[in-house]
């Protein structure tokens, strides 16, 4: 098969995929404008759909942040769930702690934005290196933990603390990747910023 016919074939797959997964959306009772959902209805799954509008707002925010002068070339994480951005990492000063959480709040999508980050205090280019050193550390453990969704978590450390952020499945999953990150080598404490997925 040549290339052209093998990138028909995978556009072909990806249309598909996304009209199956509109498709699969769960069938609701037709409701009257302003009639509330029935107690007890099953809530709203994340879809193909879904995914892509939050890596679409995800990728809004982060070109916000960088062409903002105040927090550009700033190490904040951005990740999103059902419109709700979640910014961690570490920063020098409150003023840019507002800036950012402003920036995101201004973009197109944005539903909510949950501020998880932290203020430096400073290091020395030891302490730098040690925990660049601690950051692959955590990650690798949390990459080879089978019972945790290591792709959705972000791992920041400063001064040897460690910051996890971004969502995950179920507090069991949150409970575990602070037992796993405590436990590696160099880690002086963990700061739990993990949301579960609504």
């Amino acid at each position: 098969m040549n290339i052209q016919n093998k990138s028909l074939v995978v556009a072909i797959t990806l249309a598909s995929a996304l009209s199956l997964a509109a498709c699969g959306k769960s069938e609701e009772k037709a409701r009257a404008p302003g009639e509330a959902p029935q107690a007890g209805a099953p809530e709203a799954k994340t879809t193909v759909g879904t995914t892509i509008d939050d890596s679409a707002i995800t990728t809004k925010v982060k070109s916000a942040l960088l062409a903002d002068a105040e927090v550009k070339g700033l190490d904040i994480k951005v990740e999103t769930n059902k419109g709700e951005v979640q910014l961690s990492g570490f920063v020098d000063t409150q003023a840019q702690i507002d800036r950012a959480v402003s920036v995101a709040k201004g973009v197109e999508g944005v539903k909510n934005v949950d501020n998880k980050m932290s203020l430096k205090t400073p290091t020395t280019v030891g302490e730098k290196i040690d925990d660049g050193i601690i950051t692959t550390k955590v990650k690798g453990a949390l990459v080879a933990e089978s019972n945790v969704d290591s792709g959705d978590i972000a791992v920041v450390t400063r001064d040897g603390v460690v910051q996890l952020s971004g969502f995950v499945k179920d507090q069991a999953q949150i409970d575990r990747a602070v037992q796993v990150a405590r436990s590696a080598e160099g880690v002086k404490d963990v700061m739990n910023e993990l949301s579960v997925k609504k």
